[in-house]
């Protein structure tokens, strides 16, 4: 069950009240005439089931309620009440298999903003990624996938596709390019000055690498597991199963062939350089396809549902 409170002009609250109760899946609604001070109005509170969320946000929009009020959207944790059972029965589908356009796009914008803290992360984890490569340590290389942030900004991607946000797009992509790109630079100079102390050397990156040697080696089973990895993390980003991302994120070798790339780059191996930049360009193309292909699906299927979602008037 998802939480609306809602600031209402007292003028619309008749009209914003009407959509709620003809809304499949509310209950719980509260007026409150005149309580509202900045801005003034009243507040409006319900709570709707998660799978009918998505059509009440959108015809609170299409009242102007983001421009003259306040929207604002809460998950409930726990709910006891029959009212609630019985408005998450009334509403079709599932719960889990609902998406939130408006609270992806947030999401997605949050995640996707360059920022120092990304570029940190992405730093550290690039830098972690080559010391799992010189190492030719596993163990490594799965850290350093789980601490990369990059699945954000390609969630960004694949939500401006869909919603056709093009500022969205744009974030995303500076973000991916300028963190990588930022990443890498810094990876370079690491590598350097590992080298200079003797703790990286061009035999470690050249010698025989069974654990790690699959970064700069792409091939269909790198793109295929992109592909899988794109639809799980789209799907755990919509259901609200922010768990999986963990196993999206050490799914694909997105980072540690960008660690590669650069060390590759510092020690003058061409090979290298430009394989691992094949696999990470072939991991970014296969997410950012499998990601826009699931909320197309997943936006085609909820259309379909759209008129369940509101009760036709008495």
């Amino acid at each position: 069950m998802l939480h609306l409170r809602l600031i209402t002009p007292s003028d619309r609250t008749d009209d914003v009240v009407r959509l709620i109760e003809k809304t499949v899946g509310t209950t719980h609604l509260v007026v409150l005439p005149g309580t509202a001070r900045n801005p003034a109005g009243d507040v409006v509170m319900c709570d709707v089931a998660r799978e009918a969320g998505d059509e009440l946000l959108s015809g609170l929009q299409e009242l102007g309620l983001d421009r003259t009020g306040s929207i604002a959207v809460e998950n409930i944790d726990l709910s006891l009440s029959k009212r609630a059972e019985k408005a998450e029965d009334e509403a079709p589908g599932e719960g889990a298999d609902a998406v939130l356009w408006e609270h992806l796009a947030e999401e997605t914008h949050e995640e996707s903003t360059l920022s120092v803290t990304y570029l940190a992360f992405i730093t550290i984890a690039t830098m972690i990624a080559a010391c799992g490569v010189v190492l030719d340590n596993a163990i490594l290389i799965v850290g350093a996938m789980a601490v990369g942030p990059e699945f954000g900004p390609l969630a960004g991607v694949c939500t401006s596709i869909v919603q056709r946000a093009p500022r969205l797009a744009l974030r995303s992509l500076i973000a991916l390019v300028v963190g990588f790109a930022v990443a890498m630079a810094l990876t370079v100079g690491f590598s350097l000055f590992m080298d200079a102390v003797g703790l990286f050397t061009k035999e470690q990156l050249e010698g025989d690498r069974p654990q790690t040697s699959f970064v700069y080696a792409p091939d269909w089973f790198s793109f295929v597991v992109a592909v899988l990895a794109g639809a799980a993390g789209t799907l755990s980003l919509t259901s609200a199963k922010s768990g999986a991302l963990v196993g999206v994120a050490i799914s694909v070798t997105t980072v540690p062939a960008a660690a590669n790339a650069a060390l590759a780059l510092s020690f003058g191996d061409t090979r290298q350089t430009i394989g691992s930049s094949e696999q990470l360009a072939l991991n970014l193309l296969g997410i950012i396809l499998a990601g826009t292909l699931t909320l197309l699906a997943q936006k085609w299927f909820w259309a379909r549902q759209r008129k369940e979602f509101i009760r036709e008037p008495a």
